[in-house]
């Protein structure tokens, strides 16, 4: 194989080398585009998805408030509701003073 030969093919397998890099390239970027409408479908998802997050903080928020005003209407209806108690414990006793004061007094 003489010099030139040898230059002609080397030369050719070169090119046969950039030739099947280049067609490989083109494959790969081919079959990895995404379409301009995918990357507006990826982004209102993103917003709707970030939306969604916002409304439940809201809702999750909201329901701390309202569990807590429903704790602190329920612990003040228990202590009216313990002084109403107490209050007629009171009164029972009481009743029960003048009626054993009245028997008394009707005896004597």
């Amino acid at each position: 194989m003489s010099r030139t030969e040898f230059v002609i093919a080397t030369a050719a397998i070169l090119f046969v080398a950039f030739c099947l890099g280049w067609f490989a390239n083109w494959l790969i970027h081919r079959f990895s585009r995404v379409a301009a409408d995918d990357v507006a479908q990826l982004d209102r998802m993103s917003q709707e998805l970030h939306e969604a997050e916002e409304t439940r903080d809201q809702a999750i928020t909201y329901l701390q408030q309202r569990e807590a005003e429903l704790t602190n209407q329920l612990a003040q209806t228990e202590a009216e509701l313990r002084a109403a108690m107490d209050g007629l414990r009171d009164a029972r006793h009481e009743a029960e003073e003048l009626r054993a004061q009245v028997s008394r007094e009707a005896i004597s």
